[in-house]
């Protein structure tokens, strides 16, 4: 699996609960369109998405993962262990979780064991080198910068994270994933420069409604 995805680009393909394109079936498309074309990979947010998305690729390594917002916690990818069996159920072949180091409703061991015994891999979404650290040693079969700049520690940082990446790459023995703020060609080539295994671009390639707030913000300027 991860040497299907190595050196190759990973499409998130996700929209807002309050977009047209968040129908399965859209999801689904978006998907398909990415592979069509040549993406390695995709990933995938809600079990409902991810379902429709192997529907229509049997075949293609699939990253899935479920947004939860929880009362007491502040983590939010995949948190607890019926989130990441209902993610699995769906057909995920990797369960991207929260690994970073703020509280959460179950031990990140726990959670990778449960995940591990139904024989799938674990992406660990991190937001620190220390975090890496700490998802390779709970089990983690792979990290990615995803939670660079949107966690608390991280706030004043702006991904991608270059520095981040090169410091996993020199320090810790892991398959990494450059996620978060990936907008060009050439930063692709720059993630894999600065040691990053495979890469993962959203909002760039599928993101229709923010980008198209985005454009509408700069003609307001």
């Amino acid at each position: 699996m991860l040497s299907a995805l190595r050196h190759q680009l990973i499409v998130s393909c996700q929209a807002p609960a309050d977009s047209p394109l968040y129908q399965p079936e859209m999801i689904a498309a978006i998907a398909t369109a990415t592979v069509n074309q040549g993406a390695a990979g995709v990933r995938i947010d809600t079990p409902a998405h991810i379902r429709a998305v192997r529907r229509c690729l049997p075949q293609i390594p699939m990253i899935g993962l479920w947004k939860q917002v929880l009362p007491d916690y502040p983590v939010y990818i995949t948190p607890r262990i019926e989130d990441a069996i209902a993610v699995i159920e769906a057909g995920a072949d990797i369960v991207a979780i929260d690994a970073t180091e703020r509280d959460r409703p179950v031990g990140l061991e726990a959670l990778i064991r449960v995940i591990h015994d139904r024989g799938k891999l674990v992406m660990a979404d991190i937001d620190s080198l220390s975090s890496a650290r700490g998802a390779i040693a709970a089990g983690a079969d792979l990290v990615g910068t995803t939670l660079y700049g949107y966690t608390e520690l991280t706030q004043n940082q702006a991904p991608p994270a270059w520095e981040l990446l090169a410091e996993i790459a020199a320090q810790l023995e892991t398959f990494t994933i450059c996620e978060g703020g990936v907008a060009t060609p050439e930063m692709v080539c720059r993630a894999l420069a600065s040691g990053a295994d495979a890469v993962v671009v959203g909002t760039a390639i599928t993101g229709i409604d923010l980008r198209t707030q985005a454009f509408l913000a700069g003609l307001q300027r």
